[in-house]
């Protein structure tokens, strides 16, 4: 019977030693052949969001960019979103002020950029070359930083990224699909 006993406690004892050994070989294997450096590191000096929006927002943050950044030009304007991008404007002639419409085709280019392709253009009830007065609103009056008029090739091409947003956001436009309601933006929000 001593010796049932002294196996019986031999095999217990080694049965500990290996659950012991195992747990001890589990607890000090790496977790991972990942580094967690290679993780944790950004790739980039920006982190992105995709934001799909309508034209009734668009419109009011629009809107309310212009109001800040054109604060202190002569030209009173503000933009509609319908079926096209509409721009509705005062200009000053003389004592008198003249109202002024645009009416814009937008399309999104693959580098987040917006271009606004000329479709008319009035002031008052006078249809006047687009070119001119692309013309004469580039050189006379102030526009936000990243809007480039191109009065030749009739079109306002928007550099988004160049457009000053707070704490240093850049703006890519993936897609604007007034017609259908479909408009979609990048938000680059700075990391560094």
């Amino acid at each position: 019977m001593k010796n049932k006993w002294k196996f019986g406690f031999l095999l217990l004892l080694g049965l500990n030693l290996l659950f012991a050994i195992i747990i001890l070989s589990l607890l000090l294997a790496p977790s991972d052949s990942r580094e967690i450096s290679k993780l944790n590191s950004p790739t980039s000096d920006h982190v992105s969001f995709r934001v799909n929006s309508n034209k009734y927002d668009l419109n009011r943050l629009i809107n309310h960019y212009l109001k800040e950044e054109a604060a202190d030009s002569p030209i009173d304007y503000r933009v509609i979103l319908g079926d096209e991008v509409e721009l509705y404007g005062t200009l000053p002639f003389f004592s008198e002020k003249l109202n002024l419409k645009l009416t814009f085709e937008p399309i999104a280019q693959k580098n987040g950029d917006l271009i606004l392709e000329q479709k008319s253009m009035a002031v008052g009830r006078l249809h006047l070359p687009i070119s001119y007065v692309l013309n004469f609103i580039s050189e006379n009056y102030k526009l936000p930083k990243g809007v480039d008029i191109r009065s030749n090739d009739h079109l306002v091409y928007i550099h988004m990224q160049q457009l000053k947003l707070k704490s240093d956001l850049k703006i890519k436009a993936d897609k604007f699909d007034l017609k259908n309601d479909d408009i979609a933006f990048t938000i680059l929000v700075p990391v560094k």
